[in-house]
């Protein structure tokens, strides 16, 4: 992988010793329901790095940070709890647990390992010094090992100590989670095949303005969904009724479509929609085109005509980028329009026609409902960091392991 050193190509790690100890950044930051994990996806996705390392004979020592402690120690926020979801995803390897992540505490713990031991080190952010990026909390943490290995994509956009300190001043690589990540994104816009179509989808402009005016200039196609369509119908004089609309935002809307003509971007918008009175499950509802919407209903989801169009018009695409939902896909029938699209994408997929990469929390959820998630091309755990590469900022976290 260009620019960035991997665990096959970094110097420090192809020569190291038995014993040799890794400082492992992942993110555990995972959701919990009633003290159990219930979604380990992200356990799961660190676990080939955490081993690899093993088996080389490395001692293994892995970072995390868990929820918002702002700087204190909260007990209900230790990365104890994490402990045993760890151990399964490694596959039952024995994995000791260090009561704080630096100083004497650390240090015995992470002395005590055979090579091919792993830690755990508890929440980074039990220390203030961790968000902060502090120096002087880099040096303490460094201290603990001779390699640095991110893995952690999905805290990349923070300019921590352990995403971005370490880094610096330690031999430094990508894990392999990191890595896919890393290539998923330069197959979807750093070196695509095309022509490339981007789906975002969503409730608001506002919170993706950014994403919009970055892609216009990257992609061939821009289809646009969610609520968000509405708004940019609305930009364009059609009446959405009761719809979700941000009728502010349709000077954006239309700055954001001129942009696309002069930049040959192509934006799709529905043709016909769901229409409905309430948004609850099986509300009575019906398909209209969208110059057909009555004032006391709102737009729930694309129209059959338009899944079916979007779903044919990927067949001449190379590359597909998917952030967001194209309807309100929680509540049946408004998912019908997104799993509709989702599977013609999964299709193509499986064939070798199309890359598909997608990632934020809406879309994962709208893809693992719609049965498509597993033919995905690339699916991205990252959440903030994701959107933030889609707007096209520099990710701190990234940007510190160039070569």
């Amino acid at each position: 992988m260009a620019g960035f050193y991997t665990l096959d190509t970094l110097p420090a790690l192809q020569h190291a010793p038995a014993g040799t100890r890794v400082l492992l950044r992942g993110d555990l930051n995972v959701p919990m329901r009633d003290g159990k994990v219930s979604d380990a996806t992200r356990i799961e996705r660190l676990a080939p790095t955490i081993l690899e390392l093993a088996d080389r004979g490395c001692r293994v020592v892995v970072m995390s940070h868990f929820d918002r402690p702002k700087g204190k120690v909260v007990p209900e926020m230790s990365l104890k709890l994490l402990l045993e979801p760890l151990k399964a995803a490694l596959g039952g390897r024995d994995v000791v647990f260090a009561e704080d992540c630096l100083g004497r505490t650390a240090q015995a713990v992470i002395d005590a390992l055979a090579p091919g031991g792993i830690a755990l080190l508890e929440n980074l952010r039990f220390h203030p010094g961790e968000e902060a990026n502090d120096a002087s909390f880099v040096k303490a943490l460094a201290a603990l090992g001779d390699i640095f290995v991110n893995d952690a994509f999905s805290a990349a956009h923070r300019a921590h100590a352990s995403t971005e300190g370490l880094a610096h001043v330690l031999p430094a690589a990508a894990g392999r989670l990191m890595q896919a990540e890393l290539e998923a994104l330069d197959a979807a816009l750093g070196n695509p095949a095309r022509p490339v179509a981007a789906i975002v989808g969503g409730a608001k402009v506002s919170t993706k303005i950014e994403v919009l005016t970055h892609l216009v200039d990257r992609v061939d196609q821009l289809i646009i969904g969610g609520a968000m369509a509405n708004t940019f119908l609305h930009a364009l004089g059609t009446d959405v009724g009761a719809s979700l609309c941000e009728r502010d935002m349709a000077p954006t809307a239309r700055e954001v479509m001129a942009r696309a003509d002069e930049a040959g971007c192509k934006i799709i918008l529905p043709s016909d929609v769901v229409i409905a009175a309430k948004f609850e499950a099986n509300a009575a509802c019906s398909t209209v085109p969208v110059a057909a919407v009555p004032t006391d209903k709102m737009i729930l989801d694309v129209g059959e005509a338009t899944a079916a169009a979007l779903a044919d018009n990927l067949r001449d695409c190379r590359t597909l980028l998917w952030n967001g939902p194209l309807g309100a896909f929680e509540i049946k029938p408004f998912d019908a329009g997104t799993n509709i699209v989702a599977q013609a994408a999964a299709r193509l997929t499986r064939e070798g026609k199309l890359v598909s990469i997608a990632g934020g929390g809406d879309t994962v959820a709208a893809l693992t409902a719609a049965g498509a998630i597993d033919d995905f091309t690339y699916v991205s755990t990252a959440g903030g960091a994701f959107l933030e590469w889609m707007e096209g900022k520099t990710l701190p976290g990234v940007a510190a392991l160039e070569r």
